[in-house]
């Protein structure tokens, strides 16, 4: 079955159900109240389950007269972002983070956003939601921005895990093109695998052997397999998904992030430096207005946990109310296109080579 057979987006004649963990961002609930504000003057067909105590939520809501789209869960603990996964895991069924990823688990959400703590979120998506049939191991999929004519590429795995074999990776393939297409609408997703060099026989042995199986497995997946890429392929226009392992992803991520930031404040020391810089910088101020927009963080802001049984979007911990609005977005659009059902469609479709290694092991079994 192909992903893009379904009806068309944008459904005006029903509401989107979002859940928000409302209290997970360092900026608190007020941040999150103001970007389901900025969402809903944008786009009057999402509705919200806010999931916080209910004494400090309600006041917010009421003052931006948000009243009639949201709805108020009171749920008074609070998952911080130095608690340990494994403790969230047994203890925190009474958080406003267990509490969101149950809406969509139940049924009365069709995703859900969080500002929280990563690792503490992916545990409780994964134990709530399940991992779809086929997955071995979810992924976070990010948005990079590159040079392409969207503007973005997808990067996965970004850190759900730091562990990833050739199977994994392969897996990782599918999943960002069946993003890249239903997300980004880009309908023959061209997918790169990130690795040292692109020569062949560059990388370990599971990069090269999921190589192998990319290559074979992207022509029934209807993608366009561009081989090993490297990391100065991350934001060009040569690939459109680029995949990895959690760890290298994570490092990049935040390595990118780190790069923009730095550039950015030498940009604002150089133009203060003296008074001609300071005139260059007002007669520059259109051209630099455009090149913030364009690599401001915010507008990209949300990862999405691939292979699970419902939309997790993890927004950035220090998420303003445009970074939050930019998150909602995104888990509008998903949620919207069916995303969820047409990616479980996507991986059922797909060989499992797990199963193929198996059969051959029970095969050289029964010969020798």
């Amino acid at each position: 079955m192909n992903d893009t057979q379904t009806a068309a987006n944008g459904s005006s004649d029903r509401r989107v159900i979002i859940s928000i963990d409302a209290m997970g961002g360092d900026l608190g609930p007020k941040a999150v109240v103001a970007g389901i504000a900025q969402s809903v003057v944008k786009n009057p067909s999402i509705g919200f389950i806010v999931h916080g105590p209910k004494a400090e939520l309600t006041p917010l809501i009421e003052k931006r007269g948000l009243s009639d789209c949201c709805e108020v869960r009171d749920v008074a603990e609070v998952v911080t972002m130095d608690a340990k996964p494994s403790h969230v895991m047994r203890n925190g069924k009474g958080t406003s983070m267990w509490s969101a990823i149950d809406a969509v688990k139940n049924g009365e959400a069709e995703a859900v956003v969080s500002c929280g703590n990563t690792g503490a979120l992916m545990a409780v998506a994964m134990i709530r939601l399940r991992k779809l049939p086929g997955v071995s191991r979810p992924a976070i999929a990010c948005l990079w921005p590159s040079r392409n004519s969207g503007g973005f590429n997808v990067m996965l795995d970004v850190g759900a895990d730091i562990r990833a074999d050739d199977k994994d990776l392969l897996q990782y393939a599918l999943m960002g093109g069946s993003y890249a297409r239903n997300g980004l609408d880009i309908t023959r997703p061209r997918i790169g695998l990130l690795n040292v060099g692109t020569e062949e026989h560059k990388g370990r042995a599971e990069i090269k052997s999921a190589h192998d199986l990319i290559t074979t497995a992207a022509p029934d997946a209807d993608l366009e397999y561009v081989g090993f890429v490297e990391g100065g392929d991350i934001p060009s226009d040569r690939v459109d998904v680029i995949v990895t392992d959690g760890f290298t992803g994570n490092v990049a991520l935040k390595t990118g992030e780190g790069t923009a930031t730095l550039i950015s404040e030498f940009l604002r020391e150089a133009f203060k430096a003296t008074p001609l810089s300071r005139i260059a910088a007002l007669l520059a101020l259109t051209s630099l207005k455009r090149l913030s927009k364009r690599i401001d963080p915010r507008r990209v802001n949300g990862g999405v946990f691939l292979g699970l049984n419902g939309t997790v979007v993890k927004s950035h911990g220090s998420a303003d109310a445009t970074g939050v609005s930019s998150a909602i977005k995104l888990a509008f659009r998903l949620a919207d296109s069916k995303f969820t059902d047409r990616l479980a469609a996507r991986v059922a479709s797909a060989p499992d080579p797990r199963q193929d290694d198996a059969g051959s092991e029970q095969e050289n079994e029964q010969t020798a």
